[in-house]
This record gives structure tokens, sequence and C-alpha cells, in this order.
């Protein structure tokens, strides 16, 4: 076992409940810490129910592109924890994260505290120590009470979208969650709205007039489409006219118009059309429809079929997904595989039902090594409820080689979840993965 996982073992026996939304226990170790959330560069704070990742991607892309030093916090880990704390462009090393863990944990003094909160503590210290011209800083769950929400004042938020996700800690209704959501807005700090439903908007809307937020909404203040096969996307200060972006399906057009929105607000000189759209078609996030080839899972199928990873897990994933294996569909013929898992707090029927509707072929599994993994058989069942064949696999491997039998010019999705996405991830690149599950994220 590395150091790292032997540590945040240890973290994890701190507080008897993964999540519980609070600042109070936050605050008490950061002031112990010497309040290094006081300290760090410029922060670009993101929350949203999806597309969250894919923003805070391509807003560093961008900033990387123009020359620029960031710092990226993001959560939950695929494959290590250390995917977490970007410093500086470079994942945090082993070294430096088994000694801030310490430094935390003895500052901490065994007070109960979540596994997600301490962490987020050490990365705060880690950023304010290592000189950066930015600090993108992804909420974990909510906003209002996450343990990100410790800044007073970050330089731009954005929300980048709002779903039915975690109701038994954000709320019941699109307005209650949207609401929780808005907490990062900040007194006089501009927030980039993304595309989400009416009632959303209305109810961050509210909020933010409470703290005078000055708002930049989508398809009111800006807006981002394809057109002729670039990205155009527009604003008051104009029109731009951009590469198509390097993360596929057609809701990337949407987080990317995000992140250009971020951009545009902060009014850097250094970030322009150019740094935009090289930015724009450098952006890697993982797990987020891509494509996998080359590596020991895709060896195992037939030369000519493709296979992919999503690590979407909601009902509005779902939809997106849908629509993107649509229209790949589209371009290119190909019978459709799904190895499907799921973890027991989302709601698999309301996931797979767009899917269903695409005819696929599915292999559920019980994702390893997950005690809240929904058993492969009634994800089966879930599936042949909704009028789909399904099939069940024991593990990644197995569930590849079924996939494999169905022909040699598939096109293989494996889907579901961000912690078989980890599973998936490890097994192609031949990587041990932490043994602190991406789960255990508060």
């Amino acid at each position: 076992m590395a150091v790292s996982d032997a540590i945040l073992t240890r973290l994890l026996s701190l507080h008897p409940k993964i999540i519980d939304l609070s600042l109070d226990r936050m605050e008490r170790l950061l002031a112990l810490l010497g309040n290094p959330e006081r300290k760090l560069p410029p922060v670009i704070h993101v929350a949203g129910t999806n597309g969250k990742g894919s923003t805070v991607a391509f807003c560093r892309a961008i900033m990387e592109a123009a020359g620029l030093t960031v710092h990226c916090y993001t959560s939950p880990h695929l494959v290590r924890f250390h995917e977490r704390i970007r410093l500086a462009g470079e994942l945090i090393s082993e070294e430096h994260l088994n000694a801030l863990l310490e430094e935390c944990e003895r500052a901490n003094g065994g007070e109960p505290i979540t596994f997600f909160e301490i962490t987020t503590a050490a990365a705060f210290l880690a950023f304010s120590r290592v000189k950066a011209d930015y600090l993108i800083l992804e909420v974990g769950l909510g906003g209002r009470l996450d343990a990100t929400n410790m800044i007073d004042r970050p330089k731009v938020t954005a929300i980048t979208s709002i779903g039915l996700d975690h109701q038994q800690f954000l709320g019941e209704t699109i307005e209650e969650i949207a609401r929780e959501k808005a907490g990062i807005l900040k007194r006089g700090v501009p927030a980039v709205i993304g595309r989400m439903p009416e009632a959303a908007r209305g109810a961050i809307e509210a909020v933010a007039e409470k703290v005078a937020a000055p708002l930049a909404i989508a398809g009111q203040d800006w807006d981002c489409f394809v057109q002729h096969g670039r990205l155009v996307f527009q604003d008051g200060d104009g029109l731009l006219d951009l590469p198509l972006p390097a993360l596929k399906g057609a809701h990337q057009t949407g987080n990317a118009g995000n992140a250009i929105a971020v951009m545009r607000m902060l009014k850097d000189p250094r970030i322009g059309e150019a740094e935009i759209g090289k930015g724009l078609t450098s952006a890697a996030w993982p797990a987020r429809l891509q494509r996998l080839k080359g590596g020991a899972l895709s060896g195992l199928l037939p030369t000519g079929a493709e296979l992919w990873l999503d690590g979407g897990h909601n009902a509005d994933a779902g939809v997106v997904l849908a629509e993107s294996l649509g229209e790949m569909h589209a371009r290119d013929h190909r019978p459709l595989v799904l190895i499907w898992g799921m973890l027991n707090t989302k709601d698999a029927s309301q996931f797979f039902r767009p899917l269903a509707k695409l005819a696929p072929q599915v292999i559920t599994l019980t994702i390893p090594g997950e005690p809240n993994a929904i058993p492969a058989e009634a994800l089966a069942e879930t599936a042949r409820a909704l009028g789909v064949a399904a099939e069940t696999a024991q593990g990644v491997e197995n569930a590849m080689r079924q996939a494999a039998s169905h022909g040699p010019a598939s096109r293989v999705l494996i889907c579901g979840s961000l912690y078989l996405a980890g599973h998936v991830l490890a097994a192609e690149e031949e990587t041990p993965m932490s043994e602190v599950s991406g789960a255990a994220r508060r």
C-alpha cells in the first residue's frame, strides 16, 4: 500500500458519515492551519450538476495555452487520489501529498471531520504555498455548504447546469438544488450561468440579486453554438470564430461556452481569441465520452471495433449520452454494446431510459470493490423492464470478452459511474489504483 493510501485510509475514520455538509469543521481546521484559503491565487469557483469537470478542463487548457500557470482542484479521482490536486500544471507528487496530509492530520488532532473536508484543507495548503496565476476550484457537492466554499472573494464563479441529483443532500426540487449551488455566489463577484431549466435559473437569479452578483446567463448574455463546422461564441463584447472543442459530444458545446464566458469575464489581456481556440482543441478530460485504444482492455475487442468510456451517472447525463451516441451512429452505423455499472445512490432507471431507445446490446456488471454498487442482475432487470435484453458479466475483463462476441465492428461503451470508469482506466493503462476509492468523496 502506498503511504498516501495508508494516510487517506486513516482520514476516512475521522467522521462516521461519508457526506456531512457543513462548514464549521472546515473553518476550525483552516484556522489551525493559518487560514491558507486567504492566501490563494485568483480563484475561479465552478459548481453544477453536470458539466463542471469539462468546464474546468476547458478553462485550464485555455489558460495554459495563454502561458499561464494554473492550479486545479477536482473530485472525485478516477485512478489515483493525486488527480484531485494539480499544482502549477502538474499532479501533486506522492511525497508532497503525504507531507500535507500528515500536517492536516496533526492540526486536526483527531477531531471529527469528513474525508473531503480534510483533503480539501490539504489542497488549500498546497495551493497557498506554490505560486500560480489562477486556481480553478471545482465544487464537490452542492455549493453553499461544500468544503470548497471557504473562499471569500473569488475572481469569477460559474454554475454550469442544474438537474436532479443528490436529492438526499441538496433538496427534492430543481429550485432547492439551484439555491444550494448558488451558495457559491459572492457579493459583487461576477458569475457565469450555463443553460438550465427556467425554474433553476430563476432561483439562482434570486440569490444573485441578494448578494449583488452580476450574472452572464447563457442564451441571454452570451451564446455558443456550432455553425459550418466551427464553434461560434457571441456576447456583448463581440463574436469569436473558433475551432470545435476536442472533447466529444454535442453537450460539450455548452461546456466550452461556459469556459469561454468565464475567460471573457476575467478580462485578462493575456487570454485572447487565439489562446481560447488553442485551449479548446487541446483540452482533455478522462471518462467524458473518451475513446480508448491501444491499451489492455481495448485489445480484447476485435480489430475494427471501437471502445468508449463515459462516467455520467444521472438522468441528464443519460440524455446527453444518448444524443451523442445517436450522432455517432448517424455518421458511422455500428452495432451498439453497452457495458453498464452503477452505484445504488443513483437512479438507474432514469439514467438508462434514454439509452434504451437506441436498442443496444447490454452487459451489466457489479462495480468491483464498491459496497454501494448495484448488483449486475438488478441492473439487467432494469434494462429488461425498459424493453432491452441484457446479460450479466463478472468483472470488466469478462464484460469486454462478452462484448467482443457481438461482432467485429461494434461500438462498445462502458458507462454509468465515474467509479467504474476508474477501474476501466486502470485496467486499460495497466496502472495500480489508489486503495482509497474515488467514492470516498466527503
